[in-house]
């Protein structure tokens, strides 16, 4: 799922969480943003964001103690302006309580530059990374 992008001049930081519990009803945040700053949550997820020789390198940190381990993850992507990239990552956390679990799923939609609002609904990223691992 992907949401128009709010009017504001780049860069920003548009947050999007979405929770079963509500049937995902989307809530959002808007920041300013700032390159070479790590964004993320409590749980230690989030987004390192560096510009380089006019191409946005992204770098997504995975939770410590979310699960599956993660040994081999793919290097830091690059792209240019105009260009988005959509980056999936899952994790399964055990319960102190036995058999139950949560999942979580954290998808990174990031356009470097400005772009149309729509263009996470509209168009096809330009690089797309996909971590999603079987959890058992």
């Amino acid at each position: 799922m992907a949401l128009d992008l709010p009017s504001v001049a780049p860069p920003f930081v548009h947050e999007v969480l979405m929770y079963e519990a509500d049937g995902f009803l989307p809530r959002c945040a808007t920041s300013e943003g700032m390159l070479g700053v790590e964004y993320g949550d409590d749980l230690g997820a989030g987004v390192r964001l560096d510009e380089a020789d006019g191409l946005l390198r992204v770098l997504v940190a995975v939770i410590p103690h979310g699960q599956p381990s993660r040994w081999r993850r793919p290097p830091a992507v690059r792209i240019g302006r105009g260009e988005w990239l959509s980056w999936r990552i899952n994790y399964r956390f055990p319960s102190a309580h036995g058999d139950l679990w949560t999942y979580r799923l954290d998808t990174f939609n990031i356009a470097h530059g400005p772009v149309p609002a729509r263009t996470f609904r509209t168009t096809a990223p330009a690089r797309r990374v996909d971590e999603r691992a079987v959890l058992r």
